[in-house]
């Protein structure tokens, strides 16, 4: 079993930035692929980064824009997400997840463990 459990969330104005932590533990001995994902009230969970394991490719939602960098330590099993130039729209619930693969996943179905969230509320 894997342990998430995100941290760095917190209320910021809009263009300002956050840099988010998902600290891994438990079975991290094989090679998994990492993604954030976020949740607005009432609405689905939505894309926003993912990560493979050796950190060479990475993918992004749309809307990001260039606006977030995902990155990992592998040594520390903790992967991050920098946000800048935030928006009032990238208010949610922000989770890290694990997926058992080696390339990048975009999906929520094919992430096989979670963590809680993380709160990022951007005020206008």
């Amino acid at each position: 079993q894997v342990q998430l459990v995100e941290s760095g969330g917190g209320l910021v104005e809009t263009g300002g930035s956050l840099r988010l932590s998902c600290a891994a533990s438990g079975r991290t001995g094989r090679t998994y692929t990492m993604g954030w994902f976020r949740q607005a009230p009432g609405t689905e969970r939505e894309f926003v980064a993912t990560i493979n394991y050796s950190g060479s490719t990475t993918r992004y939602g749309d809307f990001v824009q260039g606006r977030f960098t995902i990155s990992r330590d592998n040594a520390k099993n903790i992967v991050y997400l920098q946000m800048n130039s935030l928006k009032p729209e990238d208010t949610g619930r922000y989770y890290c997840a694990a997926a058992w693969t080696e390339g990048v996943v975009t999906t929520t179905r094919r992430y096989d463990h979670w963590g809680q969230g993380t709160q990022v509320t951007v005020s206008s």
